[in-house]
């Protein structure tokens, strides 16, 4: 069994499990960020995960696709493996969205996970934010939020005693991530 078929059978998100959370408004380069940030994070030598949350309704398949075909003629859960990756898409079906413990719960071991989105949810976040008409920082209004980052200067809007970053140093973010990230 190599070690992608061990990772598979392992036990979901062990106590080891660290999660810190990237949130912002759309635009504001979050995902930019988080493209500097995975490789820092693995040259740590670090397993890092992803969680997105979308508000846009996504689709991962194709019509047309058997996958896509029985998923439209019911399934509730259709698991697509490949080559050289897998996916599991699971049907909302008018359900609410699952909060974030549960999508945690899913996830297999890894050292972190970085979550993309769930604003309001209380776990440390750091918000990434670039001066731009009509956009207030996030911060002091949504729960979670340590740090803020930005490439320039920062509104007076902002509270007073959190950590602020440059944008462009992704060590320092990283370092700050790892600082802060919680335990589950």
């Amino acid at each position: 069994m190599n070690q992608d078929q061990q990772a598979i059978g392992a036990a979901a998100a062990p106590a080891r499990t660290r999660v810190f959370g990237i949130a912002g408004h759309s635009g504001m380069g979050k995902t930019t960020l988080l493209e500097r940030l995975l490789p820092e994070l693995r040259s740590r030598g670090l397993s890092v995960s992803l969680i997105k949350h979308s508000h846009k309704d996504i689709e991962i398949d194709r019509p047309g696709k058997d996958s896509f075909r029985l998923r439209e003629a019911g399934c509730h859960e259709v698991l697509l493996l490949g080559n050289q990756r897998w996916a599991l898409m699971h049907e909302l079906r008018g359900a609410d969205e699952p909060p974030l413990d549960y999508l945690l719960d899913r996830l297999q071991a890894c050292d972190l996970v970085l979550v993309e989105g769930f604003k309001g949810g209380d776990f440390p976040k750091l918000e990434i934010w670039r001066a731009e008409p009509g956009r207030a920082p996030l911060a002091g209004d949504w729960p979670g939020i340590v740090g803020i980052a930005s490439d320039g200067p920062l509104p007076d809007a902002v509270p007073p005693g959190l950590e602020r970053l440059d944008l462009a140093d992704t060590g320092r973010i990283a370092d700050f991530a790892l600082a802060h990230a919680a335990r589950r």
